[in-house]
């Protein structure tokens, strides 16, 4: 069993909430959300935003906070085979109250097909609320190159 080791970032000002399924290895081991090199994350969202790309945790929060962003994941725990979502068994949800309870989140957006599948069976039935589905910022999926991935992430300005 792995327990999700990052904390949630959000303020009483976040307008989104921009959900993954669980953290990679490489992001346990940083400390943070889409620490693995290819993932798309933090080049999407800050060209969406017209900012520059964050490099540092603090830069990476920053912009979130910035731009009126809460982050986390769908998944507090599971057994997962290295960071294979493919591979995630024994989910156990985050609990989004605490977001929900401090921020007028107007929007809740998935990050990949995987995550909206945890999302749909976990997480609506206990809050009740729809998210829509974002294709993943994942190197796992190359259908999806920069300029289509900025295209469809560009609805997250709409907050």
């Amino acid at each position: 069993m792995v327990i999700h080791p990052i904390e949630p970032i959000y303020d009483k000002k976040s307008k989104i909430l921009i959900l993954g399924s669980f953290p990679s290895v490489k992001s346990r081991e940083e400390g943070f959300f889409y620490g693995h090199k290819q993932n798309r994350f933090w080049k999407v969202v800050s060209r969406v935003f017209e900012e520059e790309e964050p490099k540092t945790i603090e830069e990476k929060k920053a912009l979130l906070i910035r731009n009126r962003i809460a982050l986390w994941d769908v998944i507090q725990s599971c057994d997962i085979v290295g960071s294979a979502d493919s591979s995630i068994t024994n989910v156990v949800p985050n609990d989004l109250s605490r977001i929900l309870n401090t921020a007028d989140i107007e929007a809740i957006y998935i990050n990949g097909k995987k995550a909206l599948k945890y999302y749909e069976k976990y997480t609506e039935p206990a809050i009740k609320r729809s998210a829509i589905c974002l294709p993943s910022t994942s190197p796992a999926n190359a259908a999806w190159n920069m300029e289509k991935l900025l295209s469809a992430w560009k609805i997250i300005k709409k907050y």
